[in-house]
């Protein structure tokens, strides 16, 4: 009897623990997305009107954020690939009007033609199979004088790189020398590369030149 009452404690205790981290974990990712959704609206100059694009968006946490700084008058674009995010999404979109879900493809970002005064994304750049055609998609979709900020990290040592990707990823992760190399090429200007970002990976902000 003594031992079925140890074991039921124990285990209590450890689900006591569980729900613990669990509710810890959740509250400070909660807050590194609010963290870095105030860093990408003070570097992309997000106010009362802004056309904002959230490029892979996920869950649609930044997505959010931005709805929230350009106000009922501006307008959020959230993309994704995958059908259940994208389900999500749009159950996002049902409660913030000023939300519009899209369905991107492969090389295309599926947004209007110079429409976003600010293209972002987070964690999604390194998924990029064909990056050379999302980056002209990219480039085609912001307006001249606009901001693209991307997110990633430098891929850890011993970490494989996702399927499909260009090989010279190195692990699961986005070398920032890369990055940039790539998105200039596409004709983007490296804006700034803020060292004091709000958590363990790296932002870089690019603009499109005005012709």
């Amino acid at each position: 009897m003594d031992t079925l009452l140890h074991i039921q404690r124990r285990s209590f205790i450890i689900a006591l623990a569980v729900i613990a981290y669990i509710v810890a974990t959740g509250s400070a990712e909660e807050n590194t997305y609010q963290q870095e959704g105030e860093r990408l609206a003070s570097e992309l100059s997000w106010h009362e009107g802004s056309v904002v694009a959230d490029i892979g968006a996920g869950g649609g946490e930044l997505s959010l954020i931005a709805a929230q700084h350009v106000g009922a008058s501006g307008q959020v674009y959230a993309t994704e690939l995958d059908p259940k995010k994208l389900a999500s999404l749009e159950a996002l979109a049902t409660k913030n009007k000023n939300i519009t879900v899209l369905k991107a493809r492969e090389t295309q970002t599926n947004l209007p033609t110079d429409c976003c005064d600010s293209i972002f994304m987070r964690l999604v750049y390194h998924h990029f199979t064909k990056p050379a055609g999302i980056d002209a998609s990219l480039f085609r979709s912001v307006k001249p004088g606009g901001f693209l900020a991307v997110i990633d990290r430098e891929p850890p040592a011993g970490s494989k790189r996702v399927e499909g990707v260009p090989e010279n990823r190195v692990g699961h992760g986005m070398p920032q020398k890369i990055l940039i190399e790539e998105l200039t090429a596409a004709g983007f200007q490296v804006v700034t590369t803020p060292s004091d970002w709000p958590s363990n990976l790296y932002c870089v902000v690019f603009r499109k030149p005005t012709p």
